[in-house]
């Protein structure tokens, strides 16, 4: 299926609720005031529900129960709360897609999103966006799933979704791959462009005439994060360490090779996300 027949199919692209455009278009507010954002999704009861869920959830341990957005606000801070908010209107938009681990789903990109926040930090890289693109860059999975569900269920029996090679299967099979399906979504809900490209170019973040930091650190964050899903231990990681992406943004490998980082969650559930 073409790229722009699966977009427009009905099943593919939900719309972005008003809460979460506004969210979106706080971007590129530079003095945005975190309690207005938290009362701005306690405008939309269920999206806070779902807020509060996966905020107390195991992924996160937090020592106390949050009961409000500004609680969960002054825990997890204004760049969690916001993608994790995002991230549960997308749940609602794919709540049930077949042949997907929608647990599994989540705990992996949340993985993701950590691991992208940590390598950013060090090398000056804007962690807002490198968290809530590094949430959201495997979306155009599920838009995929949604769209064709019997063509990404049998790609799904010879190459699993979260294999390294999956978005070159992709590419081979429909011209296209989950990332670029991905950043149609971002730009179908008005997200800012540095975040669209990142979710585009993140599985080739510097080939040909691309060259996208936060692309590389995402490229980076969900390589780790795959691995943790697989559980390789430290030789399988550094056998598979995208060596050169790393060097082009200066990244030590020593901290996302080693068994042991602390943004990394490990067997957390974290179904709640798109419950």
């Amino acid at each position: 299926m073409q790229l722009d027949k699966l977009l427009k199919r009905p099943s593919a692209l939900p719309s972005a609720p008003k809460v979460v455009r506004k969210l979106i278009e706080s971007f590129d507010d530079e003095d945005v005031d975190p309690i207005k954002i938290a009362m701005l999704v306690e405008e939309d009861p269920a999206l806070t529900a779902k807020l509060l869920k996966t905020a107390n959830s195991a992924f996160f341990g937090i020592t106390r129960n949050v009961t409000n957005a500004r609680e969960a606000m002054s825990v997890l801070g204004l760049i969690k709360v916001r993608a994790l908010v995002i991230a549960a209107a997308l749940g609602d938009g794919f709540h049930q897609v077949g042949g997907v681990n929608m647990g599994q789903f989540w705990r992996y990109s949340l993985n993701t999103a950590a691991l992208s926040r940590y390598i950013a930090l060090p090398i000056r890289i804007d962690e807002n966006t490198a968290y809530t693109a590094g949430l959201i860059h495997a979306v155009g999975k599920l838009v995929m799933h949604a769209g064709m569900p019997e063509k990404m269920i049998e790609l799904d029996r010879s190459v699993s979704m979260l294999d390294l090679k999956r978005a070159e299967t992709e590419r081979a099979l429909f011209g296209y791959s989950y990332a670029e399906v991905g950043a149609a979504l971002a730009r179908e809900w008005s997200f800012p462009k540095r975040m669209i490209d990142a979710i585009g170019h993140h599985t080739a973040p510097f080939d040909k005439d691309v060259y996208e930091p936060i692309a590389g650190v995402i490229h980076i964050g969900a390589w780790r994060a795959r691995a943790e899903e697989h559980e390789r231990r430290s030789e399988l990681l550094i056998n598979t360490y995208p060596d050169p992406v790393g060097v082009i943004l200066g990244i030590d490998p020593d901290i996302v090779v080693a068994e042991q980082i602390p943004s990394i969650s490990r067997q957390a559930d974290v179904s709640e996300t798109s419950d």
